[in-house]
């Protein structure tokens, strides 16, 4: 297993549609094993063959958040349905250090075959389901900022919102002068 460089925004492979595998030999198994090994090194989420420079439809995902969990490989993944809606301030590993707001399906399923050429299903939900779209977008040359809603922020500008957030959640619902006023004036 080795280590490979992550390629970053502006690299052509990035913006070309992948193709799909159509063995799983050696070579195939050589470079999942290198994707799991970059994806663990670099502590992300997914990773996609182009951001490796290889133009095959193969994925890595590790949405768990457990330590040690095993990345799950889909080889020519599709997601074959989607539902509801969510919202997540996605990164990308080609894109280190900044995040943008991306509405994604909230559920999806994605048909694909694992790393022995066996036809897997998946139901992902959340930041699983995120992920999944996230890089399958890769295999078709998009990329997240393509999607952001609104600007892109910096990982400081992620981290203070989040502050604010958690600050917002910690604090009792207080009425407001108006609030207050309008109580009296129903007394």
């Amino acid at each position: 297993m080795a280590i490979r460089m992550i390629c970053k925004d502006g690299e052509a492979v990035l913006r070309k549609k992948s193709k799909p595998v159509g063995r799983i030999n050696d070579r195939v198994t050589q470079l999942i094993d290198d994707m799991v090994e970059t994806l663990k090194d670099a502590n992300g989420v997914g990773l996609a063959a182009p951001q490796v420079g290889i133009l095959k439809r193969i994925i890595v995902i590790d949405a768990s958040g457990e330590e040690g969990a095993e990345p799950i490989v889909l080889i020519n993944p599709e997601i074959t349905a989607r539902s509801g809606a969510q919202s997540y301030y996605e990164g990308c590993l080609s894109f280190p250090g900044y995040y943008g707001d991306v509405g994604r399906p909230e559920a999806v399923t994605v048909a694909a075959l694992d790393r022995n050429g066996a036809r897997v299903e998946y139901d992902a939900e959340g930041l699983f389901a995120v992920a999944c779209c996230h890089e399958i977008d890769h295999l078709d040359g998009v990329m997240f900022m393509d999607k952001v809603k609104g600007r892109l922020y910096s990982a400081e500008e992620i981290r203070q919102m989040r502050e604010k957030e958690a600050e917002k959640a910690d604090k009792p619902d207080k009425p407001d002068k108006t609030e207050k006023t309008e109580a009296a004036a129903k007394a």
